[in-house]
């Protein structure tokens, strides 16, 4: 079912995290809570200090000194395992390259070249927490706008919970893809994907004989983005 509050989604991504992380080998997850209002850097504190008991080198990366600065004082006790994109990537230039858990905070489109460099130098795992690397308006020639999709198709998603004007969709790690359907008094699950589904796959699900199962009658999306806000 989906969560009824931020809290209960945070709890699943770290779950889900963890799920995704265990095999210890070199991977490329995403984390994303789709919701306008949400306040990133709190969100992304919580979760380096949950995931810091199992991933004891786990670094936190802003995409900026500033972002970076705040979180450093927003987290004393982890300052030291926070840093910005460009830290990061004169660090790998100094060593050789990084090793351990990396969690980058909603980079943009803007911050695409240093997050493909930082991943390239990494020998660990990377967590993507709201990110927005695609704009195609960068990589105008063919061989940039191939580098670019195939970076970017290699990530997998750990944990995702992404609303939209008739449901939502929900992944945690490892179950399959779940969407939602939202009724006057609550959302109801319709299907489950492999993969994450596109528009049209989602409208067709939707516009089907839905309540396949599973149907919940849980809070309105109203109550839990407010909740974000908090």
């Amino acid at each position: 079912m989906l969560p009824p509050d931020l809290r209960s989604a945070e709890a699943e991504a770290i779950t889900a995290v963890q799920a995704a992380l265990s095999g210890g080998a070199k991977g490329l997850w995403t984390v994303e809570l789709r919701f306008e209002g949400l306040r990133i850097l709190p969100l992304a504190l919580r979760l380096q200090a949950a995931l810091s008991p199992a991933q004891p080198s786990l670094r936190l990366l802003c995409p900026d000194a500033g972002a970076t600065a705040l979180a450093q004082r927003d987290a004393p006790d982890f300052a030291a395992r926070i840093a910005s994109l460009r830290d990061q990537m004169r660090l790998q230039q100094a060593d050789g390259g990084s090793e351990g858990v990396l969690l980058l905070v909603a980079p943009s489109p803007a911050d695409y070249e240093e997050v493909e460099q930082v991943c390239a130098l990494h020998r660990g795992a990377v967590v993507l927490l709201n990110g927005s690397l695609e704009d195609a308006a960068v990589g105008i020639g063919s061989v940039a706008r191939q580098r670019r999709k195939g970076f970017l198709s290699g990530w997998q998603s750990a944990y995702a919970l992404i609303p939209s004007g008739d449901g939502a969709l929900r992944r945690a790690c490892p179950d399959p893809w779940e969407l939602y359907r939202c009724d006057p008094d609550g959302y109801r699950f319709v299907a489950h994907f492999d993969q994450k589904p596109d528009a049209e796959q989602q409208a067709l699900a939707l516009a089907g004989e839905g309540g396949l199962g599973l149907g919940g009658n849980l809070k309105v999306m109203d109550a839990f983005i407010e909740g974000l806000r908090n």
